[in-house]
Parts: C-alpha cells; structure tokens; sequence
C-alpha cells in the first residue's frame, strides 16, 4: 500500500471520524486545524471514537497514530494524502486545493470529503488535478462502511486505484463514481427518497411518523443485505415493469424544494438544531435517536466483520 501517513483538515462533524478510520487503519493521521485548540479537541474526539471501536472487537489500535496541528504548511508537505473536511464552499476549497497543490509532495493524494460539490471544479486551479479525487464518508465516518470514490474530470486511474486500496485496507466499502455528478450516488437515491417522503406527507397520504415507520420496519429493514437491483431481480423484471407504468405517474417529479420544507425554514424551524422540523424535537431526544442509530450500525458491522 503506497499511501502511509495522511491529514485530515476539519474538526467539525466529519473530520475526526475519518481521521479514527485512517489511524485504527495503520496510518498515521494528523487532524490540522487553524486552531490548535480545535485541532486538540478533534484529536480528543478522534481517540474515543477508536476506543469505542476497539470496545466492540472493530479495531486493535489506533490511539497513538492519531495527532493534531494547526500549521498546515509544515504537516501537508510529509504526508502521502490528504483529506479536506471543511464547509461546502467552492471558492473556499478553490483556493484551499490550490494551496495543497503548491505545498504537498508530487505523488500525494489530495482528496475532498464534499457531499456534493464537483470534484472537477475543486481541482481545476490545481497543477496536478489528476491527484485530486473525492473520498466522501457517511456519517458517523467511523461507522459506516461506505466511502465515494468521485473521479474528477482529469482524475487518473491510479489515484483512484490507490485510495480504493487504502480504504479497503480501513475495512470500508468503496464504491467508485464514475461521473462528477450532483449527488455524487447515495445522496442521489436518498434525495428521491426524501423527495417522495415529503410529498407522501403534503398529499396527506401519511404523517411524518408512521412515513418513518414505514422506512424502518419495511424495505428498510432488509436494505444492509439487500440492494435495489437484487430486489428487482427476485421480484421479477415483468412485474416491476408493470409496477413501475402504474405507479411512477402519481411520483413526485418536483424540481426544487419542496413547499412543506420552504415554510418550515422561513419559519425557523430547521430540525434539532432549532428544536423544531418535522419533529418536535422538545419531545423527541436527538441523543436518544443518535445512539439508536449508531447502535444498528454497530451491530450490522460487526455482524459482518464476524462472518455471521
């Protein structure tokens, strides 16, 4: 594996969890910051995130190889790759890329975490935008096992080859994207997902409770072992065809935000962070929630590291 030592730049939600998945890996990671007080408390993040992984059987190791700075032009120019965790902001890592470019070593692969933006144009003040690539974790990155692996316009097979290697080697899922496209894959399918959920709930066909029920306690439930196609595949391509004439012309074909969801916003109510979204999370835990959450990801991981 060539890539050996990696920074992460980010301390916020993202940032420490992937910096867990590369150190619990075997590669020393370093979590920079222009903060040496946020990189610190990143750090501190990062570590308890390995120990709950160690706790549950999913790692070995991994405390010491993680460590923290805020002088990003001292650490980037050692390291074989680094991941950018920042807001979602084109000029902004426009001008962060560039810099990385100027700075790291020739080989080293500079890659971004954003959910959505184009990698391409990320890259292209770049003088070596073949070595930049898009690795995009879901959260919690430390848990879930899936990584996006978004080719730029100008990404080169050996760049992806090379991050698909080492996330492999970090006991991750990567799927390769072979288009720079809006959504990038899994925020595409979610997207129509909760596309239609909203409109289920306009139309008045469900509440937002028993929608979520009907998510968790129906296709969801089997969709860790079970993909679309597999499923399109047993039911037969016949009658999902006929399924498919019959039920996609009362889908929702929306382009934009919904109605529901521009109300709510001009109201203030932008979910937990405001106590209110289409839950009122004065009567709903987060914390609760999260845990449950984590706690099924956890499961199903294990379950599959241990072959069951």
């Amino acid at each position: 594996m060539r890539i050996q030592s990696a920074a992460v730049i980010g301390t916020g939600m993202m940032g420490p969890g992937i910096a867990t998945t590369l150190a619990t890996g075997g590669v020393p990671v370093t979590i920079l910051s222009r903060s040496a007080e946020s990189a610190a408390e990143a750090q501190t993040r990062a570590i308890a995130f390995a120990r709950l992984l160690v706790e549950h059987g999913l790692a070995s190791a991994g405390f010491a190889q993680i460590s923290n700075s805020s002088d990003l032009d001292a650490v980037v120019p050692t390291v074989d790759l680094v991941i950018e965790s920042a807001p979602e902001n084109m000029d902004f890592k426009q001008s962060l890329f560039a810099h990385l470019d100027s700075i790291a070593k020739a080989d080293a692969v500079l890659a971004s975490n954003t959910s959505g933006l184009s990698i391409t144009a990320i890259a292209s003040k770049c003088e070596r935008p073949e070595r930049v690539v898009t690795t995009h974790f879901w959260n919690p990155p430390h848990l879930m096992p899936l990584v996006e692996i978004v080719r730029g316009g100008r990404t080169s097979d050996e760049t992806v080859n090379e991050v698909k290697e080492l996330l492999l080697h970090c006991g991750k899922t990567p799927v390769v994207v072979k288009k720079d496209t809006p959504g990038q894959l899994g925020n595409r399918i979610q997207s129509a997902m909760m596309r239609e959920c909203v409109h289920i709930l306009e139309e008045g066909i469900a509440d937002v409770e028993d929608i979520d029920l009907a998510i968790r306690n129906g296709f969801g439930l089997r969709l860790p072992e079970y993909g679309a196609f597999e499923h399109a595949d047993a039911v037969g391509l016949d009658m999902g065809m006929a399924i498919a004439d019959y039920i996609t012309r009362d889908l929702s074909n929306r382009v934009g935000a919904s109605d529901s969801m521009k109300d709510r916003v001009a109201r203030g109510e932008l979910g937990v962070k405001s106590g209110m979204g289409f839950y009122d999370w004065s009567k709903k835990d987060w914390n609760e929630v999260r845990a449950r959450r984590d706690g099924f990801v956890l499961e199903v991981v294990k379950r599959r590291r241990s072959g069951a």
